[in-house]
C-alpha cells in the first residue's frame, strides 16, 4: 500500500523529496543571509568603526543595495540556463572567493573605496544567488511545505545573519581593544565568513536534491524564438497579472520606515550621547544588536510562519503589518531617554525585532503568492528586486535626514514613513486559503 501512494506520487515530488527539506532548506537559506548581512549591516558597522561620516555610510552602502534591486533584469536568464542547482553551487565559491578579498582590502591606504567595489561585485553574485536559491526552494517543495517551512527557512536566515554579524561584530571589538589595529580586526572577521562560506559551498555541492523540474524553462511558444523574446516574455506576464498596481504599491511600500532605520541604527548604537547615539562600544552592538536582537527576530520568524500556516496569510496579515511597523517607537524611546543601561537598550531591541521577524514572513509569503506560475523563479526576483528598491532609494538619503534632524526627530519621521504600508495593507487583495496546510 505504502509503495502505491508513493508511486502515484508526481515525479517532481519524488526527486525532490529524496532528501529531506531539513537537510538544505536550512544550511541554504543560512548561507544566503551571509552576503547580505555583510553588505547591507556589517559593512555599516565596519565604516563607521573607521570614522566614515553617517551621510556616506548611508549613501554607499545603500548603493550596495542595486544588484538586489536590478537584479530581476537577469533573473530570466537564471531561469533559462542551466539548473537552480548549479548556480547555487557555482556562485557560494564566487561569494567566498569575494569575502577573502575583502580582508585583503582593510589595510589598504582607499580602503573605503577598494572595499565597496569589491562589496559590489560580491552583492551581484549574492542577488544572482538569491534568486536561484528562492526558485529552488518552490521547486523542490510542494506549496503546503513552502507554507509550512517558511518559518524556518527565515529562522535559519536570521541565524545567518547572527553568524555574520553578532558574533564577529563582537570579534572585531574585541580584536579591535586588544591589539588596538581595527583593521587588522576587520580582516580576521572577514577571513573568518570566507572559511564558513567555502565550508557552505562544499556541503551544497553533495546534499542539495535534484528536483526533476529544475531544468531551463521557457514558456510554450517562445520558446523556439530564442532569448531575447523569452525575456521579454517573462517580464510581461509578470506585469500583466491582476490589480498589479496593487501588488507594486505593496511590496514598494512595506518596509519604506525599515529602510531608513535599518541603515542609521548602527550609528545610533556607537555614535557618543553628545551627539545625540548611545555611546556602545563594537562588541557592545555585537550583542545587543547583533545577537540578542537577532535571536528575537528569529523566534519572530518561526512564530510568523507557524501562524500564517494555521489560519492562512490573508486572516493575519494586519497583525503582522502592525507587529512590523509600530515597535519601530522602540528607537523614539532610545533617542529620547538615551538610557546607559545595557540590559535595558538590550530588551528594547528585542521587543523591536521580535515583532519585525514575526510580521516579515507576511511578506514573504505575500511574494511567494504572487510569483506562483510557470516563471516562478524569475518572478520572484522580480518582487524582491521590487522591495529592494523601497529599501534602497530611502536609504541612500537616510544619513542626510538623520544628519538634519537629529537622531530623535529621526526616529519620529521614521514612525511617519510607515503609514503608507497601512494604507496598502487595507487595499491588497489575498486569497484567503493561502498559506495554510
Amino acid at each position: 500500500m505504502q509503495k502505491a501512494q508513493i508511486s502515484s506520487q508526481p515525479s517532481s515530488q519524488l526527486s525532490s523529496q529524496v532528501k529531506s527539506p531539513w537537510l538544505w532548506v536550512p544550511s541554504l537559506y543560512f548561507g544566503q543571509a551571509i552576503p547580505y548581512v555583510v553588505v547591507m549591516m556589517l559593512s555599516v558597522i565596519m565604516y563607521k568603526a573607521n570614522g566614515i561620516s553617517n551621510t556616506d555610510i548611508a549613501l554607499y552602502t545603500s548603493w550596495l543595495y542595486l544588484p538586489w534591486v536590478i537584479k530581476p533584469l537577469w533573473s530570466p536568464f537564471v531561469d533559462m540556463f542551466r539548473t537552480k542547482r548549479w548556480w547555487i553551487v557555482g556562485l557560494q565559491l564566487v561569494i567566498g572567493a569575494a569575502l577573502g578579498l575583502v580582508a585583503l582590502t582593510t589595510h589598504l591606504p582607499s580602503f573605503f573605496q577598494v572595499s565597496l567595489a569589491v562589496l559590489w561585485l560580491m552583492a551581484f553574485s549574492s542577488a544572482t544567488h538569491d534568486i536561484a536559491a528562492d526558485g529552488f526552494y518552490m521547486l523542490g517543495l510542494r506549496q503546503q511545505q513552502q507554507a509550512a517551512f517558511v518559518g524556518v527557512r527565515s529562522t535559519f536566515y536570521r541565524l545567518g545573519m547572527l553568524a555574520g554579524q553578532g558574533g564577529l561584530v563582537y570579534l572585531a571589538g574585541q580584536l579591535t581593544e586588544r591589539t588596538g589595529d581595527v583593521h587588522f580586526a576587520w580582516a580576521v572577521v572577514f577571513c573568518v565568513l570566507a572559511a564558513m562560506f567555502l565550508t557552505l559551498c562544499v556541503y551544497h555541492y553533495f546534499v542539495l536534491p535534484r528536483p526533476a523540474d529544475d531544468k531551463p524553462v521557457h514558456s510554450g511558444d517562445n520558446a523556439s524564438a530564442g532569448p531575447l523574446r523569452e525575456f521579454f516574455a517573462t517580464f510581461g506576464a509578470f506585469f500583466r497579472q491582476r490589480d498589479i498596481w496593487l501588488i507594486l504599491g505593496f511590496i514598494l511600500t512595506f518596509r519604506l520606515g525599515e529602510s531608513q532605520l535599518l541603515k542609521l541604527a548602527a550609528p545610533f548604537l556607537m555614535d557618543p550621547v553628545a551627539k545625540g547615539g548611545l555611546g556602545m562600544t563594537t562588541s557592545q552592538v555585537g550583542v545587543a544588536y547583533s545577537t540578542v536582537g537577532v535571536l528575537a527576530l528569529t523566534l519572530g520568524g518561526l512564530l510568523g510562519g507557524y501562524v500564517i500556516s494555521r489560519v492562512g496569510l490573508k486572516r493575519c496579515l494586519w497583525l503582522m503589518v502592525l507587529s512590523v511597523h509600530i515597535p519601530d517607537l522602540v528607537f523614539v524611546y532610545l533617542a529620547s531617554a538615551q538610557p546607559q543601561n545595557f540590559y535595558l537598550i538590550s530588551a528594547s531591541l528585542a521587543i523591536e525585532q521580535f515583532g519585525y521577524g514575526f510580521g516579515f514572513t507576511a511578506m514573504m509569503m505575500y511574494m511567494i503568492m504572487v510569483a506562483d506560475g510557470v516563471h516562478k523563479t524569475a518572478h520572484y526576483a522580480i518582487c524582491t528586486g521590487l522591495m529592494a528598491l523601497g529599501m534602497m532609494l530611502p536609504g541612500m538619503v537616510s544619513g542626510r535626514i538623520q544628519e538634519y534632524l537629529g537622531y530623535q526627530n529621526f526616529f519620529i519621521y521614521v514612525c511617519l514613513m510607515t503609514i503608507p504600508a497601512f494604507i496598502m495593507a487595507a487595499l491588497v487583495k489575498i486569497d484567503p486559503e493561502f498559506g495554510k496546510k
